[in-house]
């Protein structure tokens, strides 16, 4: 079973983004003017320590994405299927339903 952690989804975040912990702090503490330190990070992506309503807020901004994401909640189930304005059929649909429930399996292994 996968459990969901905002911890290792604000590492893999910042990973994708290429920064270090350092940078993420540098980018938070100029683009809001606030304080946060490397240990605030640390503890957030270890999950001894859960980030402030507030400082959520800015991490959905600093990476552009929903709370929602950031908490694990209503994670997308829909694929949007349009290509070049053809309709899929219903078998179509459900053998890209199939492919998210492996890719997703895929995933789970990998974590």
């Amino acid at each position: 079973m996968n459990v969901y952690s905002l911890g290792r989804k604000l590492r893999d975040l910042r990973n994708k983004k290429g920064w270090t912990q350092d940078e993420l702090v540098d980018k938070m503490n100029r683009q809001f003017n606030i304080n946060i330190n490397k240990s605030m990070i640390s503890k957030w992506e270890n999950g001894s320590s859960e980030p402030t309503l507030e400082n959520a807020r800015y991490l959905v901004q600093i990476f552009n994405i929903s709370l929602d994401e950031l908490l694990g909640i209503n994670e997308p189930d829909t694929i949007a299927a349009h290509h070049n304005g053809e309709e899929w059929t219903e078998e179509e649909l459900a053998e890209i339903d199939q492919f998210k429930k492996f890719v997703r399996m895929k995933r789970q292994k990998e974590n």
